[in-house]
């Protein structure tokens, strides 16, 4: 089945990472915030026109904040212009197996165009994560401080959604790291990798009815994996 406010800053994160692995950009390459970013509401980082923030605060701000103004940001630095960037997301998702999913913008926000499928978001997550890049980041404690800019002089601090990190009410112990989303069609919406004795398991979750169900539907389906299942290779078969 198909769901709207799909976890676009995942891919999003994804992309910036590798480009930073492939030295097209660095973490401390300096981001300036277009007007267009700006203007975007929702989840944001709180940025300003004309502010410059490095790719590292940038990338923060997405993990903790699942800040639209940043993604939309990175975007436009990333590829050119936030269509570009949609591109790139659209032929990551296919080279992934996502074949269920499109995406419409960088942002997350309402599109009938922007969908996808658990499992296409499962498989989707399976890649950010084989990242070690990506988990570094996405794994961020439960808040970061966005340092003093050119354009605002106070420093500001943001809090993870995600509420099963260190630190959150919902803390899982072994959950390294996911994204939490919402639109009003989506309803809660949650993707989290969780690590247990060299087993790694995803959990994708949709249409939660509210913030905390999502956390503890989470956490129950990765009890049950990680005792109903075992890593195996093929000589273990064998």
């Amino acid at each position: 089945q198909r769901q709207m406010c799909i976890r676009d800053r995942v891919m999003t994160m994804l992309l910036i990472m590798e480009a930073v692995d492939s030295g097209k950009i660095s973490l401390d390459d300096m981001v300036t915030v277009s007007e267009n970013a700006m203007s975007y509401g929702g989840s944001t980082m709180f940025l300003e026109t004309g502010e410059q923030l490095t790719v590292n605060d940038m990338l923060k701000g997405i993990a903790v904040a699942s800040a639209n103004d940043g993604c939309v940001a990175m975007a436009e630095h990333l590829a050119g212009s936030e269509s570009a960037f949609v591109d790139m997301m659209n032929n990551k998702a296919r080279e992934l197996g996502a074949i269920e999913t499109h995406f419409a913008n960088a942002s997350g926000l309402y599109n009938p165009n922007h969908y996808t499928s658990a499992y296409d978001m499962a498989m989707i997550a399976r890649g950010c994560y084989n990242n070690a890049s990506f988990v570094n980041i996405d794994s961020t404690s439960s808040s970061y401080t966005i340092p003093a800019t050119n354009v605002t002089s106070t420093p500001r601090t943001i809090k993870h959604r995600h509420k099963m990190l260190k630190g959150r009410e919902f803390y899982y112990e072994y959950c390294k790291g996911g994204k939490t989303g919402f639109t009003d069609e989506s309803l809660m919406t949650l993707v989290t990798f969780a690590e247990k004795d060299g087993m790694r398991l995803i959990c994708v979750v949709f249409r939660s009815p509210d913030d905390s169900t999502r956390f503890i539907d989470t956490r129950s389906l990765f009890d049950w994996g990680f005792n109903n299942f075992k890593k195996s290779t093929t000589s273990d078969t064998q």
